[in-house]
């Protein structure tokens, strides 16, 4: 029998069934557990933390590629010798995607078919939907090679984890860093929430919106008008106050039998005038410091008796020549500006509109429409009155709600705020000290953010996701922050089954001083700060493992897709930099997205999404990495199998084949690779190739 020095290879090979034989091989001979092992034993530590993903959707090829970098990061820094740690995965939990699909499921349309159905019932579902296909994600994580623990993967809806982020909230608190206030805030009629600025960066889209302008009748000037316009129909039922930029030229023209007050500025634009039109005849000019206090006729009667600074004119610097007249209508209760220019004056806040977006019936010929449907009606009646002056289209770029994907309306309501602003010039600093790849986010995307940070709307009007750990008294209205499930066992005693959820949180009573009772706030928090806490968190710190978080604080390595920089990044930095005084992480690799082979978004809905398994079963793991980690990660890159079966053929068939011809030729001719040669002895053609080899040792 021929003894060969190398094992013959076919030329063939079937690539996913020897993955499977090489996966079961690393599972059996337990190979990951033996490479940290080994490296246990020496000195330098390499700090990784896993951006987690909601396991409630099957994972994408967009997952995939997260999966891959991550693993040839880590792997390379596992080649140098480095013990990394800690190398477990993570789950997030909490949140409205996880909410939506039980309602979608369950065929609710608001939050009070939640509440009718109950909470306790309704938090139990999203329980089990919420790692609904962890088997999935752990099955593709482990295909596509992924050296990663999860058996001892974070998880932020159990108790140990929301205690941390508990404790955390109470220090920022002590810190002076959290307040409760009325701000007018992105607002979610179908979710019924208010959303914080860096989720509102996520949902904008160009939506093509009623512009129409409104003659306003002065009480001041007979017979004059002020023309002012909007992209918002529905606020003018709240208008209180006409705005006026002080510095700016104002005039009233007769034009078309009426005398209309405008911005001289946007005369022609307003107007419409060209080139060959006769200019109207301008009555009056003036500054628009000399209109302050000014009043008008309101146009509808709804509220015309509010009193306070009501129906006049103030001055604001955010009116611009940009667009518009130059005369901006302010309804205080649905705009930051409005409410900033209202509270200088002390005009009245009118609000005419519930919490799900719905006129009341405070408005009779609105009640029960949904505002944005009601921008027609609105235009109908203002037309009849002889109010409005001139409807147009305009094209802008909206916030939508990033989870539902319904118009955000500007609305006030009472929220708790983490004073981000405070931190600006730390945040700023912080991020100059974090390497960014690709380079040009860290003073432009990321950067720009920071730099115009505003307070984090913490709180939510929801039911799945960690509680806001906050008692006020029904009396005397004084409130404390909970810290732990010791606080909580100091004042109550909790019963067995009891969890840090809703409603279990909610029946957690006791008496004030005053003799009033302390009832929890009945908001959970946004779940980006569930998942910018999982640098402590995971380790259930302070109350345990402070050592092993300190040592490893703050993260060597971090990656994720574009749309965390203002999301997951972000968070990370924020809570960081509040409660330790530096970032969680000094290196961060952004991804790009995975788009379809035409450059289109995939999406289930199209049709293009490609299932990880099946080009696992049909093309292999390995050359479906190599094709996600032979493009830089920051540029978008285009995903079909066709694709990664031409990288198949390109390079794994050409490693492979290479190899083959080698091995029949080695044992055709008996070589032994102990036998060195001299490389002064070798043909030009070897030292060539040694040259070559150097090369790539030396890069």
């Amino acid at each position: 029998m021929t003894k060969y020095r190398f094992k013959p290879v076919s030329p063939q090979n079937n690539f996913p069934e020897m993955e499977e034989r090489i996966l079961e091989y690393w599972m059996t001979e337990n190979i990951y557990e033996k490479t940290n092992e080994l490296r246990s034993k020496g000195k330098e530590i390499y700090t990784w933390l896993e951006g987690p993903p909601t396991a409630n959707n099957v994972p994408h090829m967009g997952h995939g590629l997260t999966r891959a970098l991550k693993d040839a990061m880590l792997r390379y820094q596992t080649m140098q010798g480095k013990l990394v740690v800690p190398r477990i995965g993570g789950w997030d939990c909490h949140g409205l995607p996880v909410e939506l699909e039980i309602e979608k499921k369950m065929g609710f349309n608001s939050k009070n078919d939640i509440e009718k159905y109950g909470i306790k019932k309704f938090n139990q579902l999203c329980r089990e939907s919420v790692l609904k296909y962890t088997d999935d994600w752990v099955q593709m994580s482990q295909r596509i090679g992924f050296w990663l623990d999860l058996d001892r993967s974070y998880v932020t809806m159990t108790d140990n984890y929301i205690e941390s982020v508990w404790w955390s909230l109470k220090t920022l608190f002590e810190k002076g860093l959290i307040y409760k206030g009325t701000r007018v805030a992105p607002y979610c009629s179908r979710c019924g929430t208010t959303l914080s600025s860096h989720e509102l960066a996520q949902g904008y889209k160009d939506v093509v919106d009623p512009s129409i302008f409104i003659k306003f009748n002065s009480k001041d000037m007979d017979g004059v008008k002020y023309l002012a316009w909007t992209t918002t129909p529905w606020t003018l039922l709240a208008n209180v106050i006409l705005s006026v930029n002080p510095d700016l030229d104002y005039v009233i023209v007769e034009h078309d039998g009426e005398k209309l007050l405008l911005a001289e500025g946007l005369l022609d634009q307003v107007l419409k005038l060209g080139k060959k039109d006769k200019r109207p005849e301008v009555l009056e000019r003036f500054k628009g410091k000399d209109l302050e206090g000014k009043e008008y006729e309101p146009l509808f009667p709804y509220f015309k008796d509010i009193g306070g600074y009501s129906f006049k004119v103030t001055l604001a610097d955010y009116v611009t020549l940009e667009s518009g007249s130059g005369v901006v209508h302010s309804a205080p209760a649905f705009g930051a500006d409005d409410a900033e220019t209202g509270n200088k004056y002390g005009a009245p806040v009118v609000n005419p509109v519930d919490l799900e977006g719905k006129f009341t019936d405070a408005v009779p010929p609105l009640a029960g429409m949904w505002v944005k449907d009601a921008d027609k009606k609105i235009i109908k009646i203002l037309k009849e009155e002889g109010k409005l002056y001139r409807r147009e289209n305009y094209e802008h770029s909206y916030p939508h709600c990033w989870r539902c994907d319904t118009p955000l309306l500007y609305y006030g309501t009472e929220s708790w705020f983490i004073k981000m602003s405070q931190l600006r010039d730390e945040l700023v600093e912080n991020n100059e000290n974090i390497f960014w790849q690709p380079n040009y986010l860290k003073h432009g995307r990321f950067g720009n953010f920071i730099e115009s940070v505003v307070d984090w709307n913490l709180s939510r009007s929801r039911y799945w996701g960690t509680p806001l750990p906050v008692w006020t008294c029904d009396s005397c209205k004084k409130f404390e922050f909970i810290g732990s499930i010791k606080d909580l066992e100091d004042k109550v005693s909790l019963p067995k089954d009891f969890e840090l959820h809703r409603p279990w949180v909610d029946d957690v009573k006791w008496s004030c001083d005053c003799g009033g009772t302390c009832i929890r706030e009945e908001y959970v928090i946004d779940t980006w700060y569930d998942s910018g806490s999982a640098p402590f968190a995971q380790y259930h710190y302070p109350f345990e493992n402070k050592e092993i978080f300190e040592k490893e604080f703050p993260y060597d390595f971090i990656t994720e897709a574009i749309d965390q920089t203002r999301g997951w990044f972000y968070s990370l930095l924020a809570i960081s930099t509040a409660l330790f005084g530096k970032a969680s992480f000094k290196n961060v690799l952004c991804m790009n997205f995975v788009q379809a082979e035409d450059g289109s978004k995939m999406s289930k809905s199209k049709g293009n999404t490609i299932e990880p398994k099946e080009l696992f079963d049909s093309v292999g793991a390995d050359a479906t990495r190599w094709y996600l980690c032979a493009t830089p990660a920051w540029n978008p890159m285009r995903f079909s199998k066709s694709l990664v079966v031409e990288a198949q053929r390109r390079v794994i068939n050409t490693l492979w084949n290479v190899y083959s011809f080698f091995v029949t030729n080695a044992n055709v001719d008996d070589f032994d690779p102990k036998e060195v040669m001299p490389v002064k002895k070798r043909s030009e053609i070897d030292r060539w190739i040694l040259s070559r080899l150097q090369g790539v040792i030396a890069d």
